[in-house]
C-alpha cells in the first residue's frame, strides 16, 4: 500500500509539473529531444552543415508547437527538416547565380551595356570590367561620373581650339586635355597612326577620344540601369527551374504535414 501512495503521489506531482509548464508557457527541450529520439533528425544535417543552426530550428517549432507524443513529434521534426532543406535551395539558387555573374564578369567586349539602355545609341558595347562595376558603390560612381565629365569638358575644349584655328593651335588643345588623354594620343603618335598636327589630334579626338569619353559619362551616369542589367542576366532564370519545382513540392509538403499535425493536436483537445 506504501508503494501505491508513493506512485500516486509521484504521478501527481508529475501531473502538476505539466499543468504548471503549461500555464506558464515554459517549455523543456530534453523533454522531446528530437536529436535523441527522432529518425529524421538523425540524417537532416550532412557532415558539412551546422548541427547547432539545425537544432535552434527545431527548438523553436518545438517550442511554438509543444508536441504531446511520438506522432506530434515526429510531425514537428518533418516541418524542421522540410526548412532545412528550402535553405539549401537558396543556397544551391545563390550559388548557381554567382558562378553565372563570374561568367559575365570574365568577358572582355561586353554587350550588357547597350542592352541597359536599348534606346541610347551613343551606348556601346564596352570593355568595361562588369565585377568592377557591380563592386563600385554609389559614391564611387559619382567620382568616375565626375571624372568622366571632367574628361569631356577638357577634351571639348581642344576640340573648340583646333576649330578656332593659329598658329599654337595644335600646342595649346594638346594642352587643354587631361594628362591620361594625352598620354593616349602620344601612344598613337609613337605607334604612328596619326600625325603631330592641328588636323591629326582633331581627327584622333573625333574618331577615338570623344567616343570614348562620352561612352565612360554614360556608363557611369546608368550605372543604376547597367548594374541590374548584369544582375537579370546573371539570374538566367531557366537553370533555376528545377530548384523552383522542387521548392514547390517542398512548400505542398510542409503545408500537409502542418495540417495533419494542427487536426492532430485538435483531435486530442477536444
Amino acid at each position: 500500500m506504501q508503494t501505491i501512495e508513493n506512485d500516486s503521489v509521484l504521478t501527481n506531482a508529475a501531473a502538476k509539473e505539466n499543468e504548471a509548464s503549461t500555464q506558464t508557457g515554459h517549455y523543456e527541450p530534453v523533454r522531446y529531444n528530437a536529436m535523441t529520439h527522432g529518425i529524421l533528425s538523425k540524417h537532416a544535417v550532412l557532415p558539412h552543415e551546422d548541427k547547432t543552426e539545425f537544432e535552434n530550428l527545431l527548438a523553436g517549432l518545438q517550442a511554438e508547437h509543444q508536441p504531446t507524443g511520438m506522432t506530434e513529434q515526429h510531425l514537428v521534426e518533418e516541418l524542421a527538416t522540410i526548412l532545412w532543406r528550402k535553405r539549401r535551395v537558396l543556397l544551391a539558387e545563390g550559388a548557381t547565380i554567382n558562378r553565372n555573374l563570374v561568367q559575365i564578369a570574365q568577358q572582355t567586349n561586353s554587350n550588357i551595356i547597350p542592352a541597359a539602355v536599348p534606346l541610347d545609341s551613343c551606348l556601346k558595347a564596352s570593355s568595361l570590367w562588369v565585377a568592377d562595376l557591380i563592386g563600385d558603390t554609389l559614391e564611387q560612381n559619382q567620382l568616375r561620373l565626375k571624372e568622366a565629365e571632367l574628361d569631356l569638358a577638357a577634351t571639348e575644349k581642344a576640340q573648340t581650339i583646333l576649330r578656332k584655328g593659329g598658329k599654337t593651335a595644335y600646342a595649346r588643345a594638346r594642352n587643354a586635355l587631361l594628362s591620361e588623354s594625352r598620354a593616349m594620343w602620344d601612344d598613337y603618335l609613337e605607334n604612328e597612326e596619326y600625325p603631330a598636327t592641328a588636323d591629326g589630334l582633331a581627327e584622333f579626338i573625333r574618331e577615338k577620344l570623344w567616343p570614348i569619353c562620352l561612352q565612360m559619362q554614360k556608363e557611369a551616369l546608368y550605372y543604376p540601369e547597367i548594374k541590374a542589367q548584369t544582375l537579370g542576366e546573371g539570374l538566367k532564370a531557366h537553370q533555376l527551374e528545377k530548384l523552383n519545382r522542387y521548392e514547390i513540392h517542398l512548400d505542398r509538403k510542409f503545408e500537409r504535414t502542418l495540417a495533419m499535425l494542427l487536426k492532430l493536436k485538435q483531435l486530442r483537445i477536444t
